[in-house]
């Protein structure tokens, strides 16, 4: 399937690195050896060089990759959190955000080089970038600082989430 590579978008290969450059930013991937990928008018397409096994899974892989490029430089990529509890609250303060999570002391992450984090509400965290992969990666560490528990739903989940629920103990009659 072709990579459609949109105006304003610059696309390289050169010794088996992958790098687009576009209004958002740039980004670079190692490609493996027995995938190639040529550019003409303004298309990607990726082709592999022999048909084990293998091949055809870095064939789908490297092919996503480029596609996630193309669209991380021209879009960009966005996660929402949602932190649910009583007391439990979220805000930028300088280059960090700062989570009240009910532990003794609020918990500070550093927002990364080149990622952009914002505070929406006191219960909601924006992670954004042009990186799908490091957008990711952030997003989950956020969330494990307190994921979301089974019995009340308290913590922190991704807005498109759903926590299976838990019924708790029934008392002694």
């Amino acid at each position: 399937m072709p990579v459609e590579i949109p105006p304003g978008v610059k696309v390289q290969m050169a010794s088996q690195v992958l790098s687009v450059e576009g209004p958002g930013g740039k980004l670079s991937q190692a490609i493996h050896p027995d995938v190639e990928i040529k550019i003409e008018n303004n298309v990607g397409v990726v082709t592999r060089k022999n048909e084990l096994k293998k091949t055809k899974a870095m064939h789908g892989l490297y092919r996503k990759l480029f596609d996630n490029m193309v669209v991380g430089v021209t879009k960009g990529f966005r996660k929402s959190l949602i932190i649910n509890g009583v007391g439990y609250r979220a805000e930028i303060q300088g280059k960090s955000l700062v989570l009240s999570l009910g532990f003794s002391n609020p918990v500070e992450y550093p927002v990364p080089e080149g990622l952009k984090i914002e505070c929406e509400s006191q219960n909601k965290i924006t992670v954004s970038g042009i990186s799908k992969e490091r957008v990711g990666q952030v997003a989950a560490e956020i969330r494990s600082i307190r994921p979301p528990e089974p019995y009340k739903g308290k913590g922190i989940k991704y807005e498109t989430e759903t926590i299976r629920r838990k019924v708790g103990k029934t008392g002694v009659k």
